[in-house]
């Protein structure tokens, strides 16, 4: 019988490409995004974190179909295209999150009778999908603030990976993902730290489940600085 982990888990750092711009302490891979790439979306964004980079386009808030209106809020579809073929069962359940995720802070009741969809284009996927779902939540919350969509909160996504002597890595490597023993996607807000969705593969305890959960919780203050940051580089030159 294995036996339950209590200790505190050891923080493994994965380094990738380039050196982290968010301070000290922080065992994220390197970010970039750029806002406004598209002309045709009311809002754009391309989020690059480590070797994964998504291009997000927000439409909305828009006339909806009569058969998709809801008459007290927008109706919010999400849409996930993979870099080749067409989309499969992994993209449709990666969609249902990001939409989960977005309806939780999107205002929609402000815009009823209304369509609000996001399309994300996969650019580049090092095989984490874990990581890929990370990447998308944030060039989501990216592309809904350039389109200018009223939401109550922004939100980032976090991937923690548990090895098999339950060292905790945060931003894991396709590899590492791998071989891990549990993968946990978190989605947070930047207002409590708030869990607005969670995304679990693998075997672990409640106790790791808390650990992650900390961990992401930590971690997600580097990305909500690095949205302030990038945004704050935007508007400055405009």
């Amino acid at each position: 019988m294995e036996e339950e982990r209590h200790t505190e888990a050891k923080i493994g750092a994965e380094t990738g490409r380039g050196s982290s711009p968010r301070g000290p302490g922080c065992s994220l891979r390197h970010f970039a995004c750029e806002q406004n790439l598209l002309s045709r979306p009311d809002g754009s964004a391309s989020f690059l974190q480590g070797d994964t980079s998504v291009l997000a386009g927000v439409y909305g808030p828009a006339e909806v179909k009569v058969s998709k209106e809801i008459f007290n809020k927008a109706t919010l579809e999400v849409i996930l295209r993979p870099k080749i073929g067409l989309p499969g069962v992994a993209e449709k359940n990666r969609e249902r999150l990001i939409r989960n995720t977005c309806e939780a802070v999107v205002l929609g009741t402000l815009h009823p009778r209304t369509s609000i969809t996001v399309v994300l284009q996969v650019v580049s996927d090092a095989g984490s999908g874990a990581q890929l779902l990370a990447c998308c939540l944030n060039a989501a919350c990216m592309a809904l603030v350039d389109a200018g969509v009223p939401m109550r909160a922004l939100f980032c996504g976090v991937t923690c990976a548990l090895d098999s002597d339950g060292t905790l890595v945060l931003d894991p490597t396709s590899k590492r993902e791998k071989e891990a023993r549990a993968v946990l996607t978190f989605a947070l807000d930047n207002v409590e730290r708030k869990l607005l969705m969670s995304s679990t593969k693998g075997l672990f305890s409640d106790a790791e489940l808390q650990q992650c959960l900390a961990a992401a919780q930590a971690a997600s203050q580097h990305v909500f600085r690095f949205y302030r940051e990038s945004l704050q580089r935007r508007y400055s030159k405009s």
